[in-house]
């Protein structure tokens, strides 16, 4: 923990049989969440939620067990929060530097309909040498769903804020071959896997059946993974996003990465929404932005 922080100084967030600090993996700060309807969990290190399960139901959120919990590296799973780039910089963090930084507690507190909410700050000195100095915050909300809203701010009186944000979401399934993906037909994407081809997608419904990378542009309205295997939705529901990302790393590049199982992509897919590529967002002088996005999980 940086600063000298300790666990003994983290526990003023925490909410009796609700909220608690503990060692995670790597002994990183780990945040439990327990709610009348589910359980959830948040690691300090880029704010990012690495579970949320409701009661009775499998994981919603995928995590590799080969994941390294380490300072200065992503977690592989859960729901990274990607800023202020997405995708990959020479000399610079992939994804950009939010999911590497630890970020600050600010409070914690839990509502009278049983749900509680976790607020974050992304600390000032973790931007990148001369980049704006933009005032970043993460709200996490678990109940019977859970609800992420990552909230940027432009302080400057006289620039603009220009930045690409994503809640890199990957979601447990029960067999990818098995699931299909709607919301998306007769949008513009992007397919990386095909030289960055710009397609339209003409299917009611999205298989995946090899290495899946697409950027959705210019869409604004709610996704749902059926995981026919395990007889659930999830439904993906944004609000301050235009793009969709759907992707899975399949066979062969699966074997490449080290912090990921060599045969787990077949339990995962990520859906993310986000604001990436011509849909990055420019943000007025004393303006801010949110990115809000609700997972719930009705039976199919």
């Amino acid at each position: 923990m940086k600063d000298g922080t300790t666990l003994e100084d983290l526990r003023k967030h925490e909410i009796p049989e609700r909220v608690t600090i503990v060692k995670g993996g790597g002994d990183l700060p780990k945040i439990k969440v327990k709610t009348d309807w589910s359980a959830a969990e948040i690691y300090l290190l880029g704010a990012h939620v690495t579970g949320f399960q409701k009661n009775g139901e499998p994981p919603l959120l995928f995590m590799s067990r080969a994941s390294q919990f380490v300072v200065g590296k992503a977690i592989r799973g859960g729901v990274p929060i990607i800023f202020p780039w997405f995708g990959a910089r020479e000399g610079l963090p992939s994804h950009g530097f939010a999911r590497v930084t630890e970020w600050e507690w600010e409070e914690s507190s839990a509502a009278p309909d049983g749900s509680v909410t976790l607020r974050f700050r992304l600390p000032t000195a973790a931007h990148a040498a001369g980049s704006p100095s933009e005032n970043v915050t993460f709200a996490v909300t678990v109940s019977d769903k859970l609800t992420m809203e990552l909230t940027v701010a432009n302080p400057s009186r006289t620039e603009n804020l220009s930045f690409e944000n994503c809640l890199h979401t990957y979601f447990s399934v029960g067999d990818v071959a098995e699931v299909e993906i709607t919301g998306l037909k007769g949008t513009t994407y992007i397919d990386k896997v095909d030289n960055f081809t710009p397609k339209l997608e003409s299917a009611d419904a999205v298989r995946i059946s090899s290495e899946t990378d697409r950027v959705y542009l210019d869409t604004t309205g709610a996704v749902e993974v059926h995981d026919f295997r395990r007889h659930r939705k999830i439904r993906v529901e944004k609000i301050g996003s235009v793009s969709t990302v759907v992707w899975n790393p399949w066979a062969t590049k699966a074997k490449q990465m080290s912090d990921f199982g060599e045969d787990e992509y077949k339990q995962m897919v990520c859906v993310e929404a986000g604001n990436v590529a011509r849909n990055k967002i420019n943000l007025a002088p004393g303006k801010s932005a949110s990115l809000k996005v609700i997972l719930s999980s009705p039976p199919i």
